[in-house]
């Protein structure tokens, strides 16, 4: 294979004729966190304790510590600069950074020994699908899957020099930030929309121009619940339209149950996220749809739908389990039509900008991904 002026070929594949390669455990050191029997450390607390850091602190972001004496670990402190493992459990392989304390025993720090790496550029290579696939595939342990120090240092590692490992760091870490910002404002919208449903899906706040006392309806007066049928001898691989589970599409099928707008609600299973469609589909029997009687507004009862709790209405001590008659029994305000209609059309505007923002943060994250594999190979170069 001919390879381009400039490059290299290597065991790795294609890299720039400059890059070296090099095993993890050659460029690196790694140091174990400490087992501790906290019980017996934790007599009482005092100024000078140092945080314990566990695997729920990097993965889960949990920010519920335990605290040890230092004289137990000081030679143990990572820094939020320092790059931790998870050498243990389900998420063995998770790189994480950010916190400062002491490791428990099934942590391990990772940290460069020579000057040719940046800590920055470690931490995005080790985050890369690259470490991530080899870690994974060099898992042992079964039920309780693990990493050995021996299969991390022989984890291989392209090093570009200096200033480009700085430049890449850099420029995946801004793509990084993009991503957590447009995360945060994602969890803004989805709370600013829920606390819009509170308000305007009981009443306690009314749209300009709406007035007069709501109506305490049975959902039965409201609508009818429908069962849903075996998909069987309907399934088309490239069918019309979609065969619904509780858990959303499973199948396509030529052959629509309904057509109209309806609010399905979960018969056995998931029976505590209701669904919502405007154009035809088929039910399977564990999913309840409803024809929703005229003149109320189903994307309405829908919204509405998502505020009841629904597992208080189980009926079956095993899988969770809804009565199609226990559903129209239940009660709830509501408006008249223009009033239903105008608060789903806010509530479905807020709707399609979180859609619209779960699109992009899906994008950048796929855009972020292919970065990282062309910078980290040499494909495109920074400097």
């Amino acid at each position: 294979m001919e390879v381009k002026p400039g490059y290299k070929q290597t065991e790795l594949g294609v890299i720039p004729e400059e890059w070296i390669t090099k095993e993890l455990g050659e460029v690196c050191r790694f140091t174990q966190g400490i087992q501790v029997d906290l019980d017996k450390q934790l007599a009482s607390y005092s100024d000078g304790l140092v945080r314990f850091l566990r695997i729920e602190n990097y993965t889960q972001g949990s920010d519920d510590y335990r605290f040890i004496t230092p004289h137990l670990c000081w030679n143990k402190v990572v820094n939020e600069q320092d790059i931790v493992v998870v050498r243990y459990g389900a998420t063995a392989g998770f790189i994480g950074r950010g916190l400062q304390g002491v490791l428990a025993n099934n942590l391990f720090k990772v940290e460069p020994i020579l000057s040719k790496l940046s800590k920055d550029f470690l931490y995005i290579y080790l985050k890369s699908d690259k470490a991530f696939n080899y870690f994974q595939t060099s898992m042992f342990g079964g039920a309780m899957p693990a990493l050995s120090f021996k299969i991390v240092k022989t984890l291989p590692i392209t090093l570009p020099p200096i200033p480009e490992q700085e430049a890449i760091a850099e420029a995946l870490s801004d793509a990084d930030a993009l991503i957590e910002s447009l995360e945060q404002l994602l969890t803004k919208k989805r709370h600013l929309k829920q606390g819009a449903m509170q308000e305007l899906l009981t009443g306690k706040t009314r749209l300009p121009g709406f007035s007069g006392e709501w109506e305490i309806k049975r959902l039965g007066e409201m609508l009818t619940i429908c069962h849903g049928r075996s998909q069987r001898d309907v399934e088309a691989m490239d069918g019309l339209y979609p065969i619904l589970a509780t858990g959303g599409e499973i199948g396509r099928t030529n052959r629509f149950l309904y057509d109209k707008p309806s609010v399905l609600i979960g018969r056995k299973g998931t029976i505590d996220q209701p669904q919502y469609m405007d154009t035809p589909f088929w039910t399977v029997d564990t999913l309840f749809y409803s024809d929703v009687h005229a003149p109320n507004h189903a994307k309405f009862i829908f919204y509405r739908c998502c505020l009841i709790n629904w597992k208080q209405h189980n009926e079956a001590s095993g899988v969770p389990s809804l009565n199609a008659r226990t559903i129209e029994a239940i009660e709830i305000n509501r408006p008249d039509p223009d009033e239903q209609s105008a608060i789903a059309a806010i509530l479905s505007d807020m709707d399609a900008e979180i859609a619209a923002l779960e699109t992009k943060l899906a994008k950048t994250r796929q855009l972020k991904q292919g970065m990282m594999q062309e910078l980290l190979t040499g494909k495109i170069r920074l400097i």
